[in-house]
């Protein structure tokens, strides 16, 4: 008697042990995207950024996104080295556009491709993969959004590092948004710090996009929108932009 409940104890803490690990795995992975990508966050209506966050280069092409004004995104799923969607991702979004009325046909579409920017909205690590959402600086007037889903293997969550490497490969940080200093900004003991470079003056340049001014010059103190055309208020200066491009500085 006594043997088979250890058995059957044993055979228990064995089926456990694994989901344990899984979760740790996962716990890890949401640790290391946080570290890496800073959450942009949107407006209710999705048409404008709030607090601007991680700016993503991408290295792949084929990646489909849709006008903000579809009640959902696609979503596009990257295996063996590319970036695809599926049959099934294809039939779940058009269910989830025909719940409320919208058909994928009608909807604006654009795919990215390699070297494009766009805004990291979201990720999430869930128990089939890792799941981004991005938002991307508007297009003749029309701001695109999408997911992509990185899979796990069935019944397996990689390690951390594993999967990082994997996502290095087909999305990276922008590299202007990487040369910024530490939060402490403190200079070692063992060092003297270094005299101070003089400023360099921040310049805007006709035809840069709201992501770029915003990595230049930060938050503004206001925020305008006025149909396809959108005013930056900064204490020293103004940025128009019409359809997502500086057309003036005053």
């Amino acid at each position: 008697m006594r043997r088979s409940v250890l058995l059957a104890l044993i055979v228990g803490l064995a089926g456990v042990a694994p989901s344990l690990h899984g979760q740790d795995r996962k716990a890890e992975i949401q640790k290391r995207l946080a570290s890496e990508f800073t959450r942009t966050k949107m407006t209710g209506d999705k048409s404008d950024i709030v607090t601007a966050g991680s700016v993503l280069v991408l290295h792949k092409d084929n990646l489909l996104m849709c006008s903000t004004e579809a009640v959902a995104p696609p979503t596009n799923t990257y295996k063996d080295g590319r970036i695809s969607m599926g049959f099934g991702s294809n039939m779940s979004w058009g269910m989830a556009l025909g719940a409320a009325s919208q058909q994928a046909a009608n909807i604006p579409q654009r795919k990215f491709v390699s070297g494009e920017k766009f805004w990291v909205t979201e990720y999430l690590v869930k128990d089939d993969g890792v799941v981004f959402q991005f938002y991307s600086d508007p297009f003749d007037n029309i701001r695109y959004y999408t997911q992509l889903k990185f899979p796990f293997q069935k019944g397996s969550v990689p390690a951390a590092d594993d999967l990082m490497k994997t996502i290095a490969d087909v999305l990276t940080v922008d590299a202007s948004q990487q040369d910024a200093p530490a939060q402490d900004g403190a200079a070692p003991q063992s060092q003297a710090a270094p005299a101070e470079p003089a400023a360099v003056p921040k310049t805007i340049a006709l035809g840069q996009t709201t992501a770029e001014v915003l990595q230049i010059l930060g938050q503004p103190t206001k925020i305008v929108n006025l149909g396809a055309k959108q005013m930056f208020f900064y204490p020293d200066m103004k940025v128009i932009f019409t359809d997502g491009k500086v057309t003036d500085v005053q």
